[in-house]
């Protein structure tokens, strides 16, 4: 059985827009917009003939756009796609030989983009909870019968806290024992676009990356927090002080929580 593509995207004119990416399996496409539709149509590209489910909807938030494409989809196997990735001619081969490689619920795979060019690491491994905060979502495959986990909507672009809702997602799984495996091959590449959500790290970076952290462990929440603002000084020294990252780190930690105590 062929990957299945699930694709969130934002104003789309239609679904012919996966033939710049390269796509040419079963593919799930959620087109938040103005518009709202659901149809199924059968397309053909370079020889491989797939299924596109194409969904416009009014809802917000890139969480909420990847849990939608997870309950439309069909497939066992399916791999969260952005509409700034452009996949390898034989991407399909390589996420399904490596589940039929490894007895893996996740496995994550290398999409080189301008901030990394190689991959994490070099040879196949199991993935714990430091290494899964290198990852974003594109990378990332489910085989969906094994994984009951969805993405948490306070987080992601168009969400309260706009980023790492993989990371989240991941710790997750971890959380409830699957395994998840990094296997270095390269199933696609990011276009070298301007970012529609990275600003830079601002004060607002820093308080979405607190409730994150947050999120993932309260437990250990502040260490990750010291390390993040440690390890990261030169990439943010001249926006602002290690002091002051901190202490948007520390707001947004406190966010969350009044976030959650919202929700009960």
């Amino acid at each position: 059985m062929e990957p299945e593509v699930l694709l969130s995207a934002m104003y789309l004119d239609n679904e012919d827009y996966i033939d710049t990416l390269g796509i040419h399996s079963d593919c799930v496409v959620i087109n938040q917009c103005d518009r709202k539709c659901d149809r199924k149509s059968t397309r053909e590209k370079d020889g491989h003939t797939f299924e596109v489910t194409y969904i416009e909807t009014k809802e917000r938030g890139l969480s909420a756009s990847r849990n939608m494409a997870l309950r439309y989809a069909a497939g066992d196997i399916c791999i969260l796609c952005d509409n700034d990735v452009e996949y390898v001619p034989d991407y399909d081969r390589i996420i399904n030989d490596a589940f039929n490689t490894y007895d893996a619920d996740i496995i994550v795979f290398f999409i080189k983009r301008p901030e990394r060019q190689r991959p994490v690491f070099d040879r196949p491994r199991r993935m714990g909870y430091l290494s899964v905060l290198k990852i974003f979502s594109p990378e990332i495959a489910i085989r969906r019968s094994r994984v009951d986990v969805r993405f948490d909507e306070l987080f992601g672009a168009g969400a309260r806290f706009f980023l790492g809702e993989e990371n989240l997602f991941l710790y997750e799984c971890l959380k409830k024992g699957l395994r998840i495996m990094y296997v270095p091959k390269m199933i696609a590449a990011v276009r070298d676009e301007e970012s529609t959500w990275f600003k830079g790290y601002n004060r607002d970076f820093f308080i979405s990356r607190g409730a994150n952290y947050t999120a993932m462990t309260h437990a250990f929440s502040l260490i990750l927090i010291l390390q993040f603002a440690l390890r990261k000084r030169k990439l943010y020294s001249n926006n602002m002080s290690i002091a002051a990252a901190i202490a948007a780190m520390l707001e947004g930690r406190r966010q969350y929580k009044e976030a959650i105590r919202g929700k009960k």
